[in-house]
């Protein structure tokens, strides 16, 4: 990996706190394919290609479906979705496009119909370690390279 800083060896107590934040995510009670799946659609919007590669062979070592990861970009537009995950896909549009609209109050309503508390909570913070992520790569020059 190319990076303009190796910010992994400038910075490592702040990378060690995102990478304790991943090991929390991951006993999130958020399951791990819907949590792929707002990855890759954070990703996809950010344009970062290097979390982008990660996360799509991340979500088909779990069993997401070739047909869902290829529809992200439309899953509005199909029915291979659930509702929750079409409403957790919205959430992530809009927190990753905040300064659009903000998180309306009716999103947040129709969203929390289907998630409790706890899930809505780990929901947005898995939206937002993602695009932390996005923006650390992006700023940093990280390269996707085969």
């Amino acid at each position: 990996m190319n990076n303009r800083i190796q910010y992994q060896n400038v910075a490592k107590d702040k990378i060690k706190i995102l990478y304790d934040m991943e090991k929390e995510l991951k006993k999130a009670s958020v399951d791990a394919h819907l949590q792929e799946l707002v990855k890759i659609r954070a990703s996809q919007i950010n344009g970062c290609a290097f979390c982008l590669a990660m996360h799509t062979k991340d979500a088909r070592k779990i069993g997401v479906s070739e047909e869902e990861i290829f529809l992200l970009n439309a899953w509005d537009d199909t029915n291979i979705y659930s509702e929750k995950t079409k409403l957790a896909l919205e959430l992530t549009e809009a927190i990753t496009l905040i300064t659009a609209t903000g998180v309306p109050d009716a999103l947040y309503q129709r969203v929390r119909e289907e998630f409790s508390e706890e899930e809505y909570t780990d929901l947005v913070f898995v939206i937002n370690q993602i695009n932390f992520w996005n923006r650390l790569s992006i700023s940093m020059g990280n390269e996707h390279n085969v």
